[in-house]
C-alpha cells in the first residue's frame, strides 16, 4: 500500500524567513496538498546560541502572511534531543556505531594533512575497530556511525537525476557529540522517520547531505524518503542570492508594499513551469504542481517580473482588499510623509473612493500609498518641483481664473466638475491640458497622479475650492 504523501518545512531559526526558504516551504505545501497528503513543520533549534523566539515568530508570521498553512502543531526539534540520543546508542548497541576517542590535536592533525593534499578533510577511522580499554583518560567520546567502507551510496533524485557518491570518499560521521548533543544529521534523520515524511524537498545545498543522511536511514533499516533537491535562487547578476541583491526577507518583501498573492505566484515559476502559464490561482497551482517540472538550474531573482505580476493582481484586487492590506502595511513601513499613521472611518472612506484610480497607476502598495498623498496632504500643499513650474508659468492664473466657474456648479460630480473644466478650456481656446495640468498641480501638489476628474470628485468642494484658493492667492506674489 503506498503510503499518504507527508512533506516537510524545516527551518533553523537563526533570523527572518528567507525569500527561498518561503519558495522551498510553498513547493512543500503545494506536493502535498496536490496529493492530499500533509505539510509538517519543523523548527529546527538544535543551535541554542544562534535560535531565538523573535526568529521563530518571524518564520511563523511570514509563512502565515503567504498563505502557507501547516499540519498539526510544530515540532520543537530540541525538545526531542532524548528520542535522538536513543537512536544513536540503539546503533552504538548493534554495532552499526562506535565511540572515537580522537583528541581536538588529532583532528586538527588530520585536518592538516588534507590541507597539505589538496582534499577535503576526512576522519581516518582511527578508532572504528579499536577496543575502548585503549581510550586515553579524560576524552570524552563522541559517537560516529560505522559507515560503508566500499561501494556507492545512491540517491535517486526527483530534480538532479540519480546522484552517486563512493563510500570510501565517505567517512564516518559523528552522530553524538562529546557532551551528548545530537548533530545536525542524526536529528533530521529520526525526526523525518518518526514524523512520517515521505518526500523531502529542500535546497540543493543539502544534496551531500542527503548522501550521509542516506547512510543512517539505512543503518537504522528505515525506509529512505524521496528526495527534491531544488537549485537555489540567484541574483539578476547570477551569483547567489544575498544581501547585496537587496530584500531578502519575506518580511521585507511586506514591508516593500507586495500581496502575497503575487509573492506567492512569482515564488511558484522561481524554477517551476507549466508551460507557458504566467498567473495561478491556488488551485491552478496545487492541480499542476510536480517535482519532475522543476529544472536544475538557478532560478534568477527579478524584481520588474515580480512588480509586473503584483501590479497584475493589484488591479484586480477588490477595493476594499486594498485598503485593509494598506492598513496591515501601516504600522510596519510607518505612515507615508504627511500622512495617517492609521485610517480612521473617514480616511479609509476616501481611500475607497479613489481607489479605482490609485490601483491603476501603482505596481506596490507603498506606491499606491505615495500616489495617495493628495487624500492626505494638509494645506497649503508642499510643491514639487515639477508642480510649482506647471502654476509658476502661467498656470496659477488659470487656476484663479477657472474658480468661480467651479465655485458656482450646483453639483460636485466627475462629470459637472469636467464639463465646467472643458468649458473653460474652450472659452479661452486653450487646450485642455493647459488647464488641467496647472489644476492637477494645484490640487495634488504633483505633475501627476490618477484621473484629475476623479481626484476632484473624492477631494469634494470644499478641500477642492479651498486648495485652488490657495493657489489663486499667491499670483503676482
Amino acid at each position: 500500500m503506498t503510503r499518504p504523501v507527508v512533506t516537510r518545512f524545516a527551518p533553523s531559526p537563526t533570523g527572518f524567513l528567507h525569500i527561498g526558504g518561503g519558495r522551498t516551504a510553498l513547493f512543500n505545501w503545494l506536493y502535498a496538498r496536490r496529493f492530499g497528503g500533509k505539510m509538517l513543520l519543523r523548527i529546527e533549534d538544535t543551535d541554542r546560541e544562534r535560535s531565538t523566539e523573535p526568529a521563530i515568530k518571524a518564520i511563523l508570521d511570514g509563512l502565515s502572511w503567504l498563505g502557507i498553512t501547516w499540519d498539526g502543531e510544530v515540532v520543537y526539534q530540541f525538545a526531542r534531543a532524548a528520542r535522538h540520543r536513543e537512536v544513536a546508542e540503539k546503533l552504538l548497541a548493534e554495532g552499526k556505531a562506535y565511540h572515537c576517542y580522537a583528541t581536538p590535536q588529532e583532528l586538527e592533525e588530520m585536518r592538516e594533512k588534507a590541507r597539505a593534499e589538496g582534499r577535503p578533510m576526512r576522519y581516518d577511522g582511527r578508532w572504528r575497530d579499536r577496543d575502548p580499554s585503549e581510550a586515553p583518560a579524560g576524552v570524552k567520546p563522541v559517537i560516529r556511525l560505522k559507515a560503508p567502507l566500499d561501494g556507492e551510496t545512491v540517491v535517486n533524485d526527483h530534480v538532479q537525476g540519480r546522484v552517486v557518491w563512493q563510500n570510501k570518499d565517505l567517512d564516518d560521521l559523528v552522530l553524538l557529540r562529546s557532551d551528548g548533543n545530537p548533530t545536525y544529521m542524526l536529528a533530521v534523520v529520526v525526526d523525518d522517520h518518526d514524523m512520517d515524511v515521505t518526500h523531502v524537498i529542500r535546497g540543493d545545498d543539502h544534496l551531500t547531505n542527503a548522501a550521509r543522511q542516506t547512510q543512517i536511514y539505512q543503518a537504522c533499516g528505515w525506509e529512505v524518503p524521496e528526495m527534491a533537491h531544488i537549485p537555489l535562487i540567484h541574483g539578476p547578476d547570477g551569483a547567489k542570492l544575498s544581501k547585496r541583491h537587496g530584500a531578502l526577507g519575506v518580511d521585507a518583501y511586506r514591508a516593500l508594499g507586495y500581496l502575497p498573492v503575487a509573492l506567492r505566484n512569482y515564488l511558484v515559476r522561481l524554477g517551476w513551469s507549466h508551460g507557458d502559464q504566467e498567473f495561478f490561482t491556488t488551485e491552478e497551482m496545487i492541480a499542476a504542481f510536480d517535482l519532475d517540472s522543476i529544472g536544475r538550474s538557478p532560478a534568477r531573482f527579478d524584481f520588474a517580473k515580480l512588480e509586473h505580476l503584483n501590479g497584475h493582481y493589484m488591479r484586480s484586487s477588490s477595493d476594499s482588499d486594498l485598503v485593509d492590506a494598506i492598513e496591515t502595511i501601516l504600522p510596519e513601513v510607518g505612515p507615508p510623509r504627511g500622512g495617517p499613521a492609521t485610517l480612521d472611518a473617514g480616511m479609509r472612506a476616501k481611500f475607497m473612493a479613489a481607489m479605482p484610480g490609485l490601483k491603476e497607476r501603482a505596481k506596490t502598495l507603498i506606491e499606491l500609498l505615495d500616489s495617495a498623498y493628495y487624500l492626505y496632504a494638509s494645506r497649503p500643499l508642499t510643491l514639487e518641483p515639477k508642480a510649482e513650474a506647471l502654476l509658476a508659468e502661467g498656470g496659477r492664473v488659470r487656476v484663479a481664473d477657472l474658480l468661480p466657474a467651479l465655485e458656482a456648479l450646483a453639483e460636485w460630480s466627475t462629470e459637472a466638475v469636467e464639463a465646467a473644466v472643458r468649458r473653460f478650456a474652450e472659452d479661452r481656446t486653450l487646450k485642455l491640458g493647459q488647464v488641467a495640468q496647472p489644476l492637477r498641480a494645484a490640487l495634488t501638489g504633483r505633475a501627476t497622479s490618477p484621473g484629475l476628474f476623479d481626484v476632484m470628485a473624492v477631494l469634494g468642494r470644499d478641500e477642492c475650492i479651498a486648495r485652488l484658493r490657495d493657489q489663486a492667492a499667491r499670483v503676482g506674489a
